[in-house]
This record gives C-alpha cells, sequence and structure tokens, in this order.
C-alpha cells in the first residue's frame, strides 16, 4: 500500500482563502500549496502578521503548506526582465520558508533541445542564480514539467550542477503537450522530483510547446485559436496513475501529490474525486 500524503492548490477549490482551506481539511488533505505571485499573498504585500497568522490557520486545521506556487507568467528567457524576476523569485521563496515550505513551484520557459539555442545560456544562467539563491537557505525552485520533455528538462538541469533548482512533476502537462510518457519521466527526473501535481488531461493536436507557452513574439496567426489540450477530471484522463504512482515507489519519492484542477463547473467535487481516485490507487498496490 502506497503512503504518498495528498495535498491541493487553495486557488483550485475557486473559494476564498480560509474557506478553501477548510474544505480541503474536511476532504482529508495534507499538504496545500498556494499562489504567491500576485495579489493579498504576493511578498510585498503579505506581512509578517499576516503570514502568521494563516501558517497558525493552516496548522490549526491540521494542514501545512507542501509548496508555493511562484510561476510568474513569463519563463526566465529575456534577459530584460530577468533580473526583476530573478529578485522576485527570491523573495517567494524567502515567504516559503516562513510559511514552513522549502519548495516554490515556477515555470521558467521552454527549455530547448538545442543547447546552442540563443535562449538556452540565458535560462542557464538566470536558474543558476535561482540555484544557488536556494542551495543557500536549504530550498528548491520547482521547475513544472510541461514544456518540454523529461530527458531535454534533465539535460539542462544536469548543466547547472545543483538540486537547488528542481523538478515538480506534472504528469498531465507532459501527456497534453509534448505526449511525453509520465512514468518514463519518473525514472528520468528521478534525481530532482520533490514536488508533484496530481493532474489529468488529453493531448488532442499536436502543437509547438514554443507558441503554447508563448515563449515566441509574436505567435503565428495559423497557431492561435487552436485547442491543443484538455484537463480533465482525475483518473479520466491519458494519465496512468497506477503506473505513475508505482513508478514514484520505486524512485523512493515520499513527497506530496498536490491536485490541481485549473478548471471545471464545480472545481471543489472534482477535487473530492481526485482524492478518492488517489487513495482507492494507493490502497490496491
Amino acid at each position: 500500500m502506497y503512503q504518498f500524503p495528498i495535498g491541493a492548490i487553495v486557488e483550485s477549490f475557486k473559494q476564498e482563502t480560509h474557506e478553501a482551506i477548510r474544505t480541503a481539511a474536511q476532504m482529508g488533505i495534507k499538504g496545500l500549496q498556494m499562489y504567491c505571485t500576485k495579489g493579498a499573498h504576493a511578498p510585498e504585500n503579505f506581512d509578517t502578521a499576516a503570514r502568521r497568522e494563516l501558517l497558525k490557520f493552516v496548522k490549526d486545521q491540521g494542514l501545512c503548506f507542501s509548496a508555493l506556487c511562484g510561476d510568474l507568467g513569463h519563463g526566465f528567457g529575456d534577459p530584460e526582465q530577468n533580473p526583476e524576476l530573478i529578485e522576485k523569485s527570491k523573495r517567494i521563496i524567502d515567504l516559503a520558508k516562513e510559511l514552513e515550505t522549502d519548495i516554490v513551484t515556477t515555470h521558467i520557459g521552454v527549455v530547448s533541445e538545442d543547447p546552442n539555442h540563443p535562449r538556452y545560456q540565458i535560462m542557464q544562467e538566470a536558474c543558476y542564480s535561482l540555484a544557488q539563491y536556494a542551495d543557500s537557505i536549504g530550498a528548491h525552485f520547482a521547475v513544472e514539467t510541461g514544456p518540454e520533455t523529461s530527458a531535454t528538462l534533465k539535460t539542462f538541469l544536469d548543466s547547472l550542477g545543483s538540486k537547488g533548482v528542481a523538478v515538480n512533476l506534472d504528469p498531465a502537462n507532459l501527456c497534453m503537450v509534448t505526449g511525453d510518457d509520465p512514468v518514463q519521466a519518473v525514472y528520468t527526473l528521478k534525481d530532482y522530483i520533490v514536488h508533484t501535481h496530481a493532474k489529468d488531461g488529453n493531448l488532442l493536436v499536436k502543437g509547438n510547446p514554443e507558441y503554447i507557452y508563448r515563449a515566441v513574439h509574436p505567435v503565428p496567426e495559423e497557431a492561435k485559436g487552436i485547442r491543443y489540450f484538455e484537463e480533465v477530471p482525475l483518473g479520466t484522463g491519458s494519465v496512468p496513475f497506477p503506473a505513475y504512482l508505482k513508478a514514484l515507489e520505486d524512485i523512493g519519492y515520499r513527497g506530496y501529490l498536490t491536485i490541481e484542477r485549473e478548471c471545471g463547473a464545480n472545481p471543489a467535487a472534482d477535487i473530492k474525486t481526485a482524492y478518492d481516485h488517489l487513495k482507492k490507487v494507493m490502497a490496491e498496490n
């Protein structure tokens, strides 16, 4: 029987923060991931007293923070934007430590298969800076999988020589965007995985990740308006969760399976369905 703790993204409930935390606790969820990039929970708007109050509330419900989401929506492919984005990312990981988690998940952009691509070195330099800072405080920036295959991402991470930039493995993104096998991705990225998302989906039309993630500007007209993928309730899409969880067990992963639901008319019900499905798969193995 697998024993992975199950978490959920606070914003996935589409409820006020405290209400969402209570809902998660009532379901039996143990960990929370919260967006901290803008609004009330961005570092510049979230003072020490408010941080302590929220952490106490979370603990009083019997929960903890499994990670924060620090995706600033730009990646690190633009050298002019990077100094500001890197500094804000550092403040988010400082916030994570105050909220007693060591993990901030983020998208870094689209990693090219070609290490000679002009954006490759730009992203390397930004991630090296992030990795050094994370290492210095015992934390991780966890790159969310999806824009590139797991093999390409591993090669990029190996080039940094650090675990300060690690992996948040999202199996659905791999299925939906690159068509990569999420089970093999676990074995490929085993040395870097510090957090995972539990999400499901299907690839509808194979597209260029550079366009899907808007890594190039402008996106060609012919690439706009295409429904490349669909996110679906966990257990109803292309992610083979029994094999995926077995792979996580095989590599000795003991972190969170954090449920993410980005659409749907009743996200709280979908999160409960996901929770029940994960518990069932774990009980059967």
